[in-house]
């Protein structure tokens, strides 16, 4: 491998680990991990994070190995997903430009119940709430950008490490809040919604120009 494509390589991976990171986003998830963890000890709330954290991983990476599987069961083009998806993407990135949850991710519903709950780390904290339809689609739709056990490795990898990011950040929950603020909190929201919606258009021009190859043509 050459440098140049080396360093597009890096580029693609970290990326990657950029938009998941923007798409789990941890400091949308804090003021409610706060609010479903009030009352409970600091043991208890590394407890809860750490069963968040392991079911974000646990379904991102399944989601990863046999997303191209459910692809092919389902008659699905990789590019109708990236149209599909980047839709997805894009309701998440403008929900996250409003500083709100996306519906998608909880509803009120969900929320009302979630506070009965005793393995709330699981659910909703964990799926859907993080792990939701945004980054699952964002790991498949990665995965297929290459092939071989190097790639899907290195996909691996970039999940684990934002896993590991997303758990010293809720482990870190009430500094953070403390510290940031609902203010703070709302512009870091915002900041990587901004960086989400550029991901989600790039992957909806992608999808569509090989979809549609006279568009690339009519630019």
């Amino acid at each position: 491998m050459d440098l140049s494509s080396f360093v597009a390589s890096w580029q693609e991976y970290s990326k990657f680990v950029i938009a998941l990171f923007a798409i789990l986003t941890p400091f949308a998830a804090i003021p409610i991990f706060l609010g479903l963890t009030e009352g409970r000890s600091q043991r208890e709330r590394n407890l809860i994070a750490q069963q968040a954290v392991l079911t974000v991983a646990t379904v991102l990476i399944v989601s990863a190995l046999v997303g191209d599987l459910v692809l092919r069961l389902l008659g699905t083009s990789l590019d109708s997903f990236r149209v599909g998806g980047g839709l997805v993407l894009l309701l998440i990135a403008l929900s996250m430009l409003n500083a709100n949850v996306s519906a998608m991710k909880q509803t009120e519903g969900e929320a009302s119940e979630a506070e009965g709950r005793s393995a709330i780390g699981v659910v909703p904290l964990g799926l859907p709430l993080l792990a939701g339809p945004g980054a699952i689609t964002a790991v498949i739709i990665q995965m297929q950008k290459g092939h071989g056990p190097i790639h899907g490795g290195l996909i691996i990898g970039c999940i684990v490490f934002v896993c590991l990011l997303l758990w010293g950040s809720l482990r870190l929950a009430g500094p953070i809040g403390n510290r940031l603020g609902q203010i703070g909190l709302n512009i870091m929201s915002r900041l990587f919604g901004l960086l989400l919606a550029s991901v989600a258009v790039e992957t909806i021009a992608t999808g569509l120009r090989n979809l549609f190859p006279g568009l690339a043509g009519a630019g």
